[in-house]
């Protein structure tokens, strides 16, 4: 509710709208606030802007089914509500979908969160890790560009991106990381909502890797121990901040491989993280 109206006007402001964007599809799951509300006015307002919805939260995966399904075109985008766009955000994710070989393509996100902040540090530090290792091997996440080649990712699917990648690569097409498509997200601003998140996307991770045999780039350790060297600054948050960080993703990485190993949790739908919804810079 917080952020949906944002989302879909910086969609509807997007350069070259009119030719790179055919439909939006918003689907809307278990949804109890005002965002049917919200969303069926922009509806009732733009002929291109359709909504599905879901009478109560099955998991994203089934959201994510239920787009491709409908969706009409051979080259979808799958946006989360919690984000904004840039003005030629679209257009640079989709320009390398232009070569035939390209089947997949990530954005870059960079959080709004104040980096001054002990959680708004831990939001960069994370967004960060994950750019730096983008750029040697592609990792799709929070929003992405592909190829329409399947039909659909396993339902019980926690992260959804991460099960796209492998469907898209599987088939020899490659993934393309876009540095220049920003968009902006916001990290919890709580430490428990930071580990169930965490712990949500490792359990994911884990099943992605011993289930259906493909590892993201991420999901190792020492690759993003490697990688926090090469971004570390000789400044007292880092000597600080970072070893409380480094403590809490070992935490959520061992919950989470438990939820795995001994099935205490499935992950399938995801917990709210209220912090995380409202997009406006923090303080």
């Amino acid at each position: 509710e917080k952020n949906v109206g944002i989302l879909i006007d910086s969609l509807l402001s997007q350069d070259d709208f009119h030719r790179l964007i055919h439909e939006i599809i918003v689907v809307s799951s278990g949804s109890t606030d005002k965002t049917n509300r919200i969303i069926q006015k922009y509806v009732s307002k733009n002929k291109k802007i359709r909504l599905l919805r879901q009478s109560k939260r099955n998991g994203k995966a089934s959201a994510v089914n239920l787009f491709i399904e409908h969706a009409k075109r051979d080259i979808l985008i799958l946006v989360g509500a919690d984000l904004l766009l840039e003005k030629n955000t679209i257009k640079k994710l989709l320009a390398p979908l232009r070569r035939h070989h390209v089947g997949i393509t990530g954005a870059h996100p960079i959080p709004v969160n104040n980096p001054k902040t002990f959680m708004g540090f831990i939001a960069h530090l994370q967004w960060q890790l994950h750019h730096e290792i983008s750029l040697k091997k592609p990792k799709m996440g929070e929003m992405i560009a592909f190829r329409k080649i399947f039909k659909q990712i396993p339902s019980s699917s926690s992260v959804d991106e991460a099960n796209i990648e492998p469907l898209i690569r599987g088939q020899g097409f490659k993934a393309v990381y876009c540095t220049n498509s920003i968009i902006h997200n916001k990290g919890p601003e709580r430490v428990t909502e930071f580990i169930a998140r965490r712990r949500h996307v490792y359990f994911g991770h884990i099943v992605t890797k011993h289930e259906y045999g493909y590892e993201v780039s991420t999901l190792k350790s020492t690759t993003a121990l490697i990688s926090f060297f090469k971004i570390f600054k000789p400044s007292w948050r880092y000597v600080v901040y970072a070893p409380a960080a480094i403590f809490l993703e070992a935490i959520a990485r061992v919950l989470g491989f438990l939820d795995y190993k001994l099935k205490l949790k499935t992950h399938t739908v995801w917990e709210v993280t209220p912090s995380s919804k409202n997009l406006a810079p923090s303080s």
